[in-house]
Order: C-alpha cells, then structure tokens, then sequence
C-alpha cells in the first residue's frame, strides 16, 4: 500500500509492474480495487498505478467537496507528484468522465483515454443516481446503510455477472462518506462533455456493456459524436462492470489499444 500527501488530503494507491506508466481511475462509491484483475495482467507490460479518489477507499475523507474537477486536479498532482510527465488514463465509470476532462484540461499530461460505461452527460445516470444526488436521499440512504447494503447485495446480479461483485462493493461502501457519496454524484450529474470533447485531439476508446443499468448503454454515440476519431468498442453480453462481465475479452481489447501507436 503507497499513498502520497497533497494539499488537499491523502491519496492512495497501488503500484504494479514495470514499464510505461497507465494509471486506472475508478467509478462512483468504487476503490482501486476493481482493477486488481486488470492490473495484474497490465502489469507484465505496463507500470499500472490505481488510485482511490479523495473519500473512497484508503484515501483521505476530510475534504467539503468531492466534485469531478477536484478529481480531475487530483488527477494532476498525482502524477506531479510521482513524476510522471504524460499517460494514458483508463477509467470506469465517473473515472473515465475524469480522463476525459484531464484531456481537456491538461491535454499534456493525457497521451490516450480509455472510458468504460462512463457518462458523457450526467441525465444519462440511471434515474437512482440522479436520485441520490440530492441530499435529501443522500441523506436517507447514507443514515440506512446497513438496508442500503442489503438492497445493493440483492441487486447485484442484475448489475454484473461476476459473483465477487456483491462484495466487491459492500466493501466500498463501507469506506464511503455521506459527503463524498452526496457530493461526488451531485457533481457528476450536473456534468456535461459534450460541448468540450472537440478539443481532445489524442486516442480515445470507449468501451460500453450493451446491458448496461447504471449508466445508458448508447453514452457512446455523443462520445463518437464530440470525438469522431473514437474507438467503439461495444460488448453485448456485459453490463456496466465490463472488466467483470467480460474480462477476457475486456483485457485483450484495453492491451490492444494502449499497445497501438498514437494518432
């Protein structure tokens, strides 16, 4: 376990293998531990690093705000402070719609993208989301978590195949805030890309799960729409957690396209 100290709070991460840094950002209410899988094949012939973003996970939780651009800046300072200078940027979920607007915004830093099931637009979120962006839920749901847990354990195979999932995610949530559970998805639903995406002119590959429930399945399309030279990649039988639905084939298309040369 490694972690680095910045001026807003403790990050952690974990480091894995030797060769060209790519760093994994995970999702909402996620940890990098999803990536574990991921990283232990990247990391034959990549230096993969996976961080928790600020709440999540071992990182710090003493911030008042956990909105994407405070990602996105964390983002930033990791990678100033680990020394390294540019890497493509691979994320789940809200973590890809933070590689996104890390390319946007310090487009020196970013050589590819990869997004996975991530939303270009926050009214894409499954309507539960967009729920619990508001603190009146937040608030009800954080002070039942233990129903909320249970609800979730239930619903867990609907939302991935993998039967590690259910928890995968109870521990995650279990080392959430009702601050950066709150604060973190109010951002993200209030989080519009489209009118920037013209700007990235590196790779960019988004790979969305054709069953997927927690973020709409065509987020693609207003991605290829802002990015035309994007790579699609789309997977029928996979819903939102691809790297669990449909490892095998998740893995060889992520190592294919960080291997392929820049445009």
């Amino acid at each position: 376990m490694s972690s680095i100290t910045t001026d807003q709070g403790i990050v952690h991460y974990e480091v894995y293998g030797r060769g060209r840094p790519v760093i994994l950002l995970h999702g909402w209410l996620g940890s990098w531990g999803l990536w574990q899988e991921t990283m232990a094949y990247l990391g034959r012939y990549y230096r993969t690093y996976a961080l928790d973003f600020w709440g999540f996970g071992e990182s710090g939780k003493k911030r008042e705000t956990y909105a994407v651009q405070d990602f996105v800046a964390l983002v930033d300072q990791f990678m100033e402070n680990l020394g390294i200078a540019q890497a493509p940027l691979v994320g789940h979920s809200m973590g890809g719609t933070v590689s996104l607007s890390v390319a946007i915004q310090y487009p020196r830093r970013v050589s590819k993208v990869v997004v996975i099931g991530s939303p270009i637009h926050g009214s894409s979120l499954a309507w539960p989301l967009i729920l619990a962006g508001y603190r009146p839920v937040a608030y009800l749901l954080f002070h039942m978590m233990g129903a909320f847990r249970l609800g979730m354990r239930i619903a867990s195979p609907v939302i991935s195949k993998d039967p590690r999932f259910s928890d995968m995610m109870d521990r995650d949530l279990s080392s959430t805030t009702l601050e950066s559970f709150l604060l973190s998805i109010a951002s993200l639903r209030r989080t519009d890309l489209r009118p920037l995406l013209p700007s990235i002119q590196i790779p960019v590959m988004g790979m969305y799960g054709d069953r997927d429930n927690i973020v709409h399945p065509r987020q693609w399309q207003p991605l290829l729409e802002g990015v035309p030279h994007a790579r699609i990649e789309r997977f029928p039988n996979a819903g939102h957690f691809i790297m669990l639905d449909e490892s095998k084939a998740f893995i060889s298309k992520l190592k294919d396209f960080l291997d392929s040369p820049a445009l």
